[in-house]
């Protein structure tokens, strides 16, 4: 066992759940390392997460935290190819990996899937145990907060844009809520693979760095229709696929949106769960709506292979301490960030 400084919570609530604390973290088993995490990104999951989600079982006091980045620190039995001291980053999805989904590469659907800071502990705390399988190499000349940002939005929007979406050259995509991390992500892949990229967000500045991140157009959804806006711009045909992750009245819109056979991809619904469908919209223009999840471990090799060539690239809003975890999460939930925020272990 080694003692380490953390961020824990061992109810659901408000941001006063989240509490400082000295934690013992055990010696690696074997096929696992443990990593010393220097950065650790913010997502919506670790607001879901802390405020409580259905039928969700965690083991106090439990650590958030999906996306980090560090060293290794230690290596547990029969862990090859792994030294200590080695700059890391971590996939943030964990699955058995021996049966069917695992060894075909779905291993999102595996039946003992978790991820990091969901179901199982995360890296709100200075030391972290993870199976080997999850060890990336790291994204150089990246810094530790760069690097964090990376994971799990870019492994979702991926996901969302070329394997669900597969968008092709030449389509239109409007995605939703660009300012937030998944946003960011799949604005860029989109424009990777060749889209014609529209987006939404909340602000005039966010909109205007939506664009210097590649995007055709973007509007502020507070004061524009965006619907009216597309069917505009597209003689009322609609786009080709939206990239949803917002849900609410959002989604009612993206249907509206949407162009006959068209696709939308939904991996989230921070602003409601339940948004109000017209299902005729649906059947008679046969628009697809697509489930999505993160994605497999493989992508975040792709991914670090566009980053390292400057195709892809982490958007951190900004880096806090550890010890602002409260103030991060109160950020997050106000809307307030562009990209990333991370939080920093001493």
């Amino acid at each position: 066992m080694t003692r380490c400084n953390a961020i824990v919570l061992d109810r659901h609530g408000g941001v006063d759940v989240l509490e400082p604390r000295e934690i013992d973290v055990a010696d690696p088993p074997p096929g696992q390392v443990r990593v010393r995490v220097r950065a650790v990104a913010l997502n919506h999951l670790d607001v879901w997460v802390r405020r409580g989600l259905p039928n969700l079982k965690l083991e106090y006091p439990h650590r958030l935290g999906s996306d980090n980045a560090g060293e290794i620190d230690a290596v547990g039995a029969g862990v090859a190819d792994v030294s200590v001291g080695q700059k890391v980053l971590v996939s943030p999805g964990v699955s058995c990996g021996r049966c069917e989904m695992c060894l075909s590469g779905r291993d999102t659907l595996c039946a003992r899937y978790h991820i990091l800071g969901e179901t199982t502990h995360g890296g709100y705390a200075e030391l972290l145990n993870i199976p080997a399988a999850n060890v990336l190499p790291f994204p150089e000349p990246l810094s530790f907060p760069e690097a964090a940002a990376l994971p799990l939005t870019f492994l979702t929007a991926w996901q969302m844009v070329v394997v669900r979406a597969q968008v092709r050259p030449g389509e239109t995509v409007l995605v939703q809520g660009a300012g937030a991390g998944v946003g960011v992500a799949a604005l860029q892949i989109a424009k990777l693979y060749g889209a014609r990229v529209w987006a939404t967000a909340g602000t005039d500045e966010k909109c205007a760095r939506a664009k210097s991140l590649g995007a055709d157009e973007a509007w502020n959804y507070t004061t524009a229709d965006f619907v009216k806006e597309v069917r505009d711009r597209t003689a009322k045909r609609g786009v080709d696929v939206v990239i949803e992750h917002v849900g609410g009245e959002t989604f009612t819109k993206s249907i509206l949106a949407t162009s006959r056979g068209g696709r939308i991809v939904t991996c989230g619904a921070t602003s409601g769960f339940k948004p109000e469908v017209d299902l005729r919209h649906v059947f008679f223009r046969q628009i697809q709506i697509l489930g999505s999840t993160m994605g497999s471990k493989s992508t975040l090799f792709d991914i670090l292979r566009h980053v390292a060539a400057g195709r892809l690239r982490p958007v951190v809003d900004r880096v806090l301490a550890i010890g602002d975890a409260r103030t991060a999460h109160e950020l997050l939930e106000s809307r307030a960030a562009f990209g990333k925020i991370v939080l920093e272990h001493n």
